[in-house]
């Protein structure tokens, strides 16, 4: 898959999965490559990048398990361009497939 089109997508995935609670980055990896083959190197430049972009802000929480984890929550303004990036998802989806099922061979 196209490398810029699948960085928009995962976008939008870690967007959805904050918009459902907080997680930290290895949570968000693992959500995500249920259904999406990914690797951790992808996910947190993105988080870098959407966290300085200000659609989500970050703590840090006591594990049990080893150090503090940084833990990921979305904005009001992540909400908002959660909603915004979903809708244009569904709609571009929507467009795709009623171009491309009248071509399956």
């Amino acid at each position: 898959m196209n490398t810029q089109l699948k960085k928009g997508i995962l976008e939008l995935c870690v967007l959805c999965i904050l918009s459902e609670g907080d997680r930290y980055g290895y949570e968000l990896v693992n959500e995500i490559s249920k259904n999406i083959a990914i690797s951790d190197g992808t996910i947190y430049p993105i988080l870098r990048r959407l966290n300085n972009e200000g659609y989500f802000e970050t703590y840090l929480k006591e594990s049990q398990e080893g150090p503090p984890r940084k833990y990921y929550r979305l904005t009001d303004l992540g909400k908002t361009t959660k909603d915004e990036l979903l809708e244009e998802w569904v709609g571009f989806v929507n467009g795709v497939n009623n171009i491309v099922k009248g071509h399956k061979e």
